[in-house]
């Protein structure tokens, strides 16, 4: 990786200077080439003992976390693959609940189009469509830097999202650059709804809040009991309103996600409105702790592997 590389901050969608980059990627860089070495089953069990201080039950696993790791390993779905791609999902949603659901497209390429063609009114999000995480927030005329924008979008295309994490959903997806417009208050990121949904059942309702400063999340259940357990983030000890449109975004996961043993449909609110999001089959790659430990297990009890 050249020394003068930036890219976006995978939660914040800011463009990290290139000191910052070359650090961390200097860090990574033998853990990430000692792991693509090992078989696919020991790699896995590596980098979850890594994260979670324990070796995951990869042959009769129990924990949410552990099927994480399972899923990586023995599930191989189309259908699944054209379900993460953030372009061609649209189609999917589309024929599913409408149009009105979708967040229009702006662009949509196999890379950025010229300079003169880029005439997008702020604010907008750049998205890598076969990946998670790698988006870019222009929400003042100050965010725009093309040239730092274009080396990342040109890294982005270079890359296979989850290649070190075994995330094969993404491998599949064509990578392709989405631009869409920035729906929420350019002074915030908008808070997304993700919805956990067990064999055409929600259950359970992530909220993150402060993503680009302080990072937390709560989790509710589906009537909006706030649940004690977090995942990977401290808990928000703060009062979150129940979303208007909570019962539409219920219906509209359960859905979408039948047929599926596990998988979480994400909605924004947008004036009292639902907005479709994304899918997302493997959350944090699995390697996140959940606090209290013992709702790794609860959580995971309600997901009946195929």
């Amino acid at each position: 990786m050249r020394p003068t590389l930036t890219v976006p901050n995978a939660s914040t969608g800011r463009i990290a200077r290139p000191f910052e980059v070359t650090m961390a990627s200097i860090l990574r860089f033998p853990y990430r080439k000692a792991i693509a070495t090992l078989p696919p089953t020991m790699s896995v069990a590596l980098q979850y003992f890594r994260h979670h201080r324990r070796l995951p039950n990869l042959s009769t696993p129990s924990r949410f976390t552990e099927k994480v790791q399972y899923t990586k390993l023995n599930t191989r779905d189309r259908q699944t693959t054209k379900l993460a791609d953030k372009i061609s999902v649209k189609e999917f949603v589309a024929s599913q609940l409408g149009n009105e659901w979708l967040t229009p497209t702006i662009f949509a390429g196999d890379a950025l189009p010229p300079l003169k063609q880029r005439s997008w009114p702020i604010p907008f999000v750049i998205k890598a469509a076969h990946g998670s995480g790698w988006n870019i927030f222009v929400r003042h005329a100050s965010e725009l830097d093309w040239p730092a924008i274009e080396v990342a979008c040109q890294k982005w295309l270079s890359e296979s999202f989850g290649t070190t994490t075994m995330e094969w959903v993404y491998w599949q997806i064509p990578r392709r650059i989405l631009v869409e417009p920035f729906l929420a208050s350019p002074n915030s990121l908008p808070i997304d709804y993700k919805l956990f949904v067990f064999s055409g059942r929600v259950h359970y309702i992530q909220v993150d809040t402060d993503r680009a400063t302080n990072h937390k999340r709560v989790f509710f259940d589906r009537t909006w009991r706030r649940q004690p357990f977090s995942y990977g983030y401290p808990p928000d000890p703060r009062v979150i309103e129940k979303p208007r449109c909570l019962d539409q975004m219920i219906e509209a996961a359960e859905h979408l996600g039948k047929g599926f043993s596990f998988v979480r449909v994400d909605f924004y609110e947008i004036d009292g409105k639902p907005k479709f999001g994304e899918f997302t089959f493997l959350p944090d790659s699995g390697l996140l702790p959940f606090s209290p430990d013992q709702y790794d297990a609860i959580i995971g009890s309600l997901w009946s592997l195929p």
